[in-house]
């Protein structure tokens, strides 16, 4: 029988914190985290409050310090070497930068404990330096269904490194995206908190303040107009969990076919049963949300050299966009 593992979580509680139990504290601070598995560790007395354990009713206080032990399903930590094919866009003996396919889960979590992009990295490259959250090579990370640019750390000079460039944003990453709607300016920033939704952990929704959410901002310019939809370019300044995903709903242009975010549904244009069946068609084209990591850049660990790379957008995107192209152009016509 395999030793049971764990995930360690320790917080430091803001000062600013109203009175709130701590089941719910840590179910909105924990990614993955369930209210059943928060009772459970309370239960076991994995729940370490100023040195001292409590159960899930207890509420914390500003500047509480508290400590958390998860149990873990072993797949997620026993990351198997598997051959899976790579799009390898640059390599040296500190960093491999990957263009990943849309479909491809970045690393192991629940419900994927294998054919992952990091059990397909381990098979590539045996040695890799460890993040905080002890994922090989990880510096940051893009949705399953997001295509792109990736960059993988080789060393642990690197991984210190570079995760020090991503927190303190100097690192540089732009997206490629079509939303839903007509964007009212050619050019915008969206400066809002960004927390797991109370009610949905699925999703992450824009809070009013750092009480549930994390400060977030994305630069947005217009690449293109197609009057039902728009294409767009975003420039991530943080880099939150599905940050341009949430803050372009947040402003009411839900990426397309954007499935958990309600962007799988027709949310502009018209009635006609000729449109629905367009859009319908443009779903078939592209059955995931109309997002690519496009360009990545920071600067080299080693040599101290701003080095900066750009990846095509995909086939499936691109023909998506071409049918909107064509489609808008035929609505202008027909004035």
């Amino acid at each position: 029988m395999s030793e049971e593992l764990h995930e360690h979580y320790a917080f430091i509680v803001d000062k600013g914190q109203a009175p709130l139990r701590i089941d719910k504290f840590l179910i909105n601070r924990i990614e993955n985290a369930t209210r059943n598995k928060i009772q459970q560790a309370a239960r076991f007395g994995s729940i370490i409050v100023n040195g001292s354990s409590v159960k899930p009713n207890y509420r914390v206080k500003p500047d509480d310090k508290i400590s958390v032990m998860l149990s873990y399903p072993p797949h997620d930590d026993l990351l198997i070497p598997e051959k899976i094919k790579l799009d390898i866009v640059f390599e040296d003996e500190e960093v491999l930068i990957i263009n990943k396919p849309a479909g491809l889960v970045v690393h192991p979590g629940h419900g994927n404990y294998s054919g992952t992009l990091l059990n397909g990295i381990l098979f590539y490259l045996d040695k890799l330096p460890k993040n905080r959250n002890n994922r090989p090579g990880l510096v940051h990370r893009i949705d399953k269904d997001t295509s792109g640019l990736l960059v993988i750390a080789k060393t642990e000079t690197s991984m210190i490194n570079l995760s020090t460039q991503f927190h303190d944003k100097i690192s540089q990453r732009t997206y490629t995206a079509l939303v839903w709607g007509d964007l009212k300016s050619e050019s915008g920033t969206i400066n809002e908190f960004i927390g797991r939704d109370r009610k949905n952990r699925m999703l992450m929704t824009v809070f009013p303040d750092k009480e549930f959410g994390k400060y977030a901002v994305t630069h947005y310019k217009v690449l293109e107009r197609f009057g039902y939809v728009t294409l767009i370019s975003c420039t991530l300044e943080t880099g939150r969990t599905h940050q341009i995903r949430a803050h372009m709903k947040y402003i009411g242009h839900t990426l397309f076919n954007d499935v958990r975010y309600g962007g799988d549904k027709i949310l502009k244009g018209t009635t006609f049963n000729k449109y629905k069946q367009f859009v319908e068609n443009c779903f078939k084209t592209l059955p995931r949300q109309a997002l690519h990591a496009k360009t990545l850049g920071f600067i080299h660990p080693k040599s101290n050299k701003k080095i900066y790379f750009n990846s095509d957008i995909p086939n499936d995107f691109l023909e998506l966009i071409e049918k909107w192209r064509v489609y808008s152009k035929h609505q202008i016509l027909h004035k």
